[in-house]
């Protein structure tokens, strides 16, 4: 295992010049503490858990110290927020320190929001706050814990340099990984800015050392666009099968490696509502969680009008009709695997929609209703469960039709259970679960923050002792408002 001292720095990004990324250094924050780390996210930078306890890690991030062989970036590019393209975005609070090389020669950027103004920051401070670090850091690493593609969260840091939002709060800074932090927005950048010999340089960078492969087909940019279409099918059926919520899902915040990223004011379902908003500055709804289907759609779309100059309409066309199938395909595999359907049958897709329809409304927990289906036999389960409902009769006929369907499994029921749990987690990221800890933590007590993030680890797994992790939310829990504010 590293020491912080041995990292290996390759900044490949940052060679690409100062078109396309700007020289800052980060500002740092006052007497930093750390709050939390991940020891699997340091794993993947080959650090030695023990680094976090010492006092350089703190000081490293929080914007005291650099490596002599980081370069600190802030990345420029534009994008679509809730529909409507504004010309210029870029880093205005976060900064790519360098990219680290593993022992395994993987790429991992180094990224630190909350690090000051940059060129890009417009009116605002740069800054972090904490409740929004400790977010972040909580969804990466649940996310990852979920087998949903996701940005990694590697320590949140806190300080005593005060920050104005709705009122004062207490700075703090969030050391986010991922192989890459380029997003539809820096194509969309160089596209409308009429830079094309740039946009021709991202793409030949983007593919040389993320998707190498395209390198080999007959036209490798339209090769390259079609994996992007095909990952983000494959994460969206994730989010909807797991009722995971983005919030913000602005083309700046699409990674092009079709990881989640760039979420604040996120949400997992607990009542299961097809209409849920989980930003409250989202007005119109348009980014509910039934519209991330068709607005992954929509950013592709966008993804493909910027790469025009280069392929031709017809085979972006053909890319982007690939969406919707491949992520229906995605969604009811997983959705078979959540209601223990062992094979596929021709009536899959409508048992599911017929399931959720009956949620709809019923106020039934969407994540604890496939974990107690499978505890017991089919028969057992659904006849447990039918109070959650309030058209029983329609209940009883999707059971009846589940039951049957059920039969054809010809496992045990032990072998049924395992299967089920390995795919529906006992323990959610639940909204006033993570707000009971960032109050916590915003009273300088890191203990909550800590524990939940030891628990929601190992979702899948019955932990001894953690039953308060595994229950409802009070109503009042429900209803959390949550902002892009950070």
């Amino acid at each position: 295992m590293k020491q912080l001292t041995d990292l290996t720095f390759d900044n490949r990004f940052a060679r690409l010049g100062d078109g396309f990324s700007t020289a800052v250094m980060p500002k740092p924050i006052a007497e930093p503490r750390l709050v939390i780390a991940s020891p699997a996210a340091m794993a993947l930078l080959d650090l030695d858990p023990a680094q976090a306890q010492s006092p350089v890690f703190a000081e490293l991030f929080a914007g005291h110290k650099l490596w002599s062989t980081a370069q600190s970036r802030a990345m420029v590019y534009s994008g679509h927020q809730f529909g409507q393209y504004n010309p210029q975005l870029g880093d205005g609070r976060g900064l790519l320190l360098g990219e680290v090389v593993n022992d395994a020669g993987e790429y991992w950027d180094l990224h630190l929001k909350g690090a000051g103004q940059t060129p890009y920051s417009r009116s605002a401070d740069g800054r972090a706050v904490l409740r929004s670090s400790i977010r972040e850091f909580l969804a990466s690493e649940y996310l990852h814990a979920l087998g949903i593609p996701t940005s990694r969260a590697l320590c949140v840091t806190a300080s005593s340099t005060p920050v104005w939002r709705e009122k004062q709060e207490k700075a703090a800074m969030l050391l986010r990984l991922a192989p890459s932090h380029v997003r539809f927005g820096h194509f969309e950048y160089f596209y409308y800015t009429r830079q094309h010999d740039q946009l021709k340089i991202l793409l030949e960078h983007v593919l040389s050392c993320h998707f190498p492969e395209t390198l080999q087909q007959p036209e490798p940019y339209a090769a390259f666009f079609r994996t992007v279409v095909e990952r983000n099918a494959g994460m969206i059926a994730r989010w909807q099968a797991y009722g995971f919520c983005h919030g913000v899902m602005n083309t700046d915040n699409m990674s092009i490696l079709g990881i989640t990223f760039d979420f604040g004011p996120y949400a997992f379902l607990d009542d299961f509502d097809e209409k849920h908003i989980c930003n409250h500055s989202d007005d119109s709804g348009r980014y509910s969680f039934s519209n991330q289907v068709p607005i992954a759609h929509w950013n592709l779309a966008a993804l493909a009008q910027a790469l025009t100059p280069f392929v031709a309409a017809e085979q972006l066309r053909e890319s982007l009709d690939l969406f919707l199938p491949l992520y229906q395909a995605h969604y009811l595999d997983l959705m078979r695997r959540r209601l223990g359907l062992d094979s596929a049958a021709d009536n899959d897709q409508q048992l599911i929609e017929r399931l959720l329809q009956l949620m709809q409304g019923s106020a039934v927990d969407y994540s604890l209703f496939f974990r107690r289906l499978g505890e017991l036999p089919a028969e057992q389960a659904v006849a447990r469960l039918r109070d959650e409902f309030i058209d029983l009769a329609g209940f009883d006929r999707w059971a009846h039709d589940y039951c049957s369907r059920s039969a054809m499994d010809k496992r045990s029921q032990a072998e049924r259970q395992q299967h089920m749990h390995a795919v529906n987690p006992l323990y959610l990221l639940r909204n006033y679960l993570a707000q009971q800890a960032i109050e916590a933590a915003e009273a300088g007590d890191y203990t909550a923050v800590r524990k939940l993030h030891a628990v929601l680890s190992q979702p899948f797994v019955e932990q001894p002792g953690q039953q308060r992790y595994a229950e409802r939310p009070p109503q009042w829990g429900k209803h959390l408002e949550i902002s892009c504010s950070s």
